[in-house]
């Protein structure tokens, strides 16, 4: 008597459809679903994105942890260089 039994549930429905209808309910239904699979597919997108960002976090680590080249050159020391030698001739050319 306390628990609902399979006739009360068969009453219930039958009350349900006469007051909302089947076309009613199936239209519900067909937006649950796809508001269910629109959840899913965004949930998923971002555990993609989580783990593309761990990867680039982990490549920029290990990248940071290699001994640099010892014949790269570097743009911004070459530019410095040269200033320094244009100053020491035009020091040169001062004293001359």
């Amino acid at each position: 008597m306390g628990t609902f039994s399979i006739w009360h549930w068969l009453i219930i429905l039958a009350i349900v459809l006469l007051l909302f209808g089947t076309k009613r309910l199936k239209n519900l239904g067909t937006d649950l679903g796809s508001a269910i699979k629109g959840f899913k597919s965004a949930v998923k997108e971002e555990s993609e994105k989580d783990e593309e960002e761990q990867k680039r976090a982990e490549n920029l680590e290990h990248k940071e942890g290699e001994k640099p080249d010892a014949n790269r050159v570097i743009e911004s020391e070459t530019i410095e260089a040269g200033k320094e030698k244009t100053a020491e001739k035009s020091s040169e050319r001062k004293g001359s």
